[in-house]
């Protein structure tokens, strides 16, 4: 009995040790996710604010290359930081279950052999050491399963601040943050629709025909002319024939397709026929991502949200639009909103609207009327004074939202006929496009009808009839579809030049860093300097013919041909260009 009586006393010491010691180690590894979650949630988006006013100022200096270095080195250090957190975060995690799982454990086989005496004692002290170990026990088994949760708690937290700041994964909140969008390329032009890379070492040199510089080249089996939309290492756009409606996915890195979602419709009404131009075709609105999930929507007003593993959340069909040339209203997403200008026919009938659907439904979160006719333009949501402005062009009207609940900010009668280039905001002015007519600046700063006080200034030269216009904040350049590019001053709408560029286009201008990228119809991709005069760079022929306007992104170019999808990259900005 006495070898017995020590047997149990070792038994019952040692699992109270081990109780103790998954106490110890789990209050570390609380502390530890603590302090991993604090510097989350301070470090982080002071780090995010200083990249975001680097790039700000970069913008206004667009040559200053020692800007550049900064933003590039700060972005990495933050980007670095996110994934080490997370990462320790995981494991700080699994170390606390671990330590959690030996508490509960040893706490309660320490509180069953508490209950077996190890020698004869009197009842009533018997029942009290019985009575006080069971208490302990239970106090153990409660004490670790509170560390349990509260770990559990810390790591979702924790993981909570990473989408926050605009961290990778399939959960979270439920949309990326600003300064996450700004080193994307999420909708048609970039963000805001502006056509400006945040990125300044992008390409200047391939040819289609050589292969040279060309990392990847990927068929695309389904036709359209929407831009490709790019969010980290996927890369998102959509195509239909008469009888197909699909999203596309590709891997940033390898060219190979991940998925297909389909977009189903409704059957025509009997008798009806649905009929494009063939300019315009099945799938010309670009697809839209909130860095969460992608929206896409089609000629056929079906509208439709997928994750980005290719499930199909939601889909909706709006109603049939009424447009001459077919729908071709590119999407934009607010937060968690997806923004669709619906306008069509000639406004009189009551069908025209403004949407925002919500993103994880497809809800309607508000709608607002409008007495506005067909627009073939791409509503943007500008960064004014440091609140948000939704902007609409349809003719005769400019008119600006609150993106949040559809209310009119102001509005400008100023524009007319049929209106495809979108407008962008910059230099703290609205530019506006009418096709072969004028360009007009909008101060956004009033309340109501601004047509007689907020218009700063109207320019006739050179105006586009298709391609949006781009601007670095000091110049603005438009090109139209015969391949003149005229350059203005944002400040005051003087003329600054105009050259003949001799080809064809179609997508819109971009500018990447101090260089300004004009993708042609046969392919040809113009390269300029950007500034007050014309200075070539280079030309890099493609070898395919361009509907889509490009998508830049750190190191890279997407361009969507006419049969392929195209991925350029790895040749460092400042070597020579191919002139071939």
């Amino acid at each position: 009995m006495k070898a017995e009586t020590a047997n149990m006393n070792l038994w019952h010491q040692a699992a109270r040790t081990t109780t103790l010691v998954g106490a110890v180690f789990s209050g570390i590894f609380t502390g530890l996710l603590v302090w991993n979650l604090v510097g989350s949630a301070l470090i982080g988006p002071t780090r995010e604010n200083d990249l975001a006013a680097l790039k700000v100022q970069v913008q206004k200096e667009p040559g200053n290359q020692e800007l550049l270095v900064q933003i590039r080195q700060l972005d990495l250090q933050i980007r670095r930081d996110r994934i080490w957190r997370w990462d320790f975060a995981r494991e700080a995690a699994s170390m606390l279950l671990g330590s959690a799982v030996v508490l509960v454990v040893a706490g309660t086989f320490a509180g069953g052999l508490a209950k077996k005496p190890p020698r004869p004692q009197p009842v009533a002290e018997r029942g009290e050491l019985q009575m006080r170990e069971a208490r302990q026990a239970r106090w153990s088994v409660v004490g670790g399963i509170a560390v349990l949760a509260v770990g559990m708690g810390l790591l979702t937290l924790t993981r909570w601040v990473s989408f926050v700041q605009g961290g990778n994964g399939d959960g979270g909140t439920p949309y990326a943050s600003l300064e996450a969008r700004q080193a994307q390329w999420p909708r048609f032009r970039g963000l805001a629709g502006a056509g400006v890379s945040t990125h300044a070492n992008t390409p200047t040199s391939w040819n289609g025909k050589t292969g040279a510089g060309i990392l990847w080249k990927t068929p695309v089996a389904v036709p359209g002319h929407n831009s490709p939309v790019v969010w980290e290492d996927r890369i998102f756009f959509s195509g239909a024939d008469p009888n197909l409606r699909q999203v596309l996915c590709f891997d940033g890195k390898s060219g190979q397709l991940l998925w297909t979602g389909d977009v189903p419709t409704g059957p025509l009404p009997a008798g009806e026929e649905f009929e494009l131009m063939e300019d315009t075709g099945y799938a010309a609105p670009t697809v839209a991502t909130d860095g969460r999930r992608v929206y896409a929507i089609f000629p056929t007003g079906d509208v439709a949200g997928f994750d980005f593993t290719g499930k199909r959340l939601w889909h909706k069909n709006l109603g049939r639009p009424d447009s001459s040339y077919g729908y071709a209203s590119s999407l934009e997403t607010y937060q968690n909103l997806v923004l669709i200008d619906y306008d069509q026919s000639d406004g009189k009938d009551g069908k025209s609207r403004f949407l925002a659907l919500d993103g994880t439904s497809g809800k309607v979160a508000w709608e607002a009327k409008r007495a506005l006719p067909s627009t073939w333009t791409t509503p943007i949501v500008a960064d004014v004074a440091g609140k948000p402005q939704l902007i609409t062009v349809a003719d005769p009207n400019v008119v600006a939202y609150d993106p949040a609940n559809g209310k009119e900010l102001w509005r400008a009668e100023c524009v007319g006929g049929d209106l495809a280039p979108s407008p962008i905001y910059a230099g703290g002015l609205v530019l506006a496009i009418q096709p072969y007519s004028q360009m007009v600046a909008i101060k956004p700063t009033g309340q109501g009808d601004v047509t007689k006080t907020h218009i700063a200034w109207k320019a006739e030269d050179g105006i586009p009839d298709i391609c949006s216009p781009v601007s670095n904040g000091t110049y603005v350049y438009l090109l139209d579809s015969e391949g003149l590019l005229t350059c203005y001053q944002v400040a005051d709408g003087k003329k600054v030049y105009e050259h003949e560029l001799k080809d064809q286009f179609r997508a819109s201008p971009s500018i990447a860093g101090d260089k300004l990228y004009l993708l042609s119809l046969k392919g040809v991709m113009h390269i300029a300097q950007v500034g007050p005069e014309y200075k070539e760079l280079g030309r890099c022929e493609l070898g395919e013919d361009c509907f889509a306007s490009p998508a830049f992104v750190d190191g890279r170019i997407y361009i969507r041909g006419a049969k392929n999808l195209y991925c350029i990259g790895g040749t460092s900005v400042g070597s020579t260009p191919d002139t071939k």
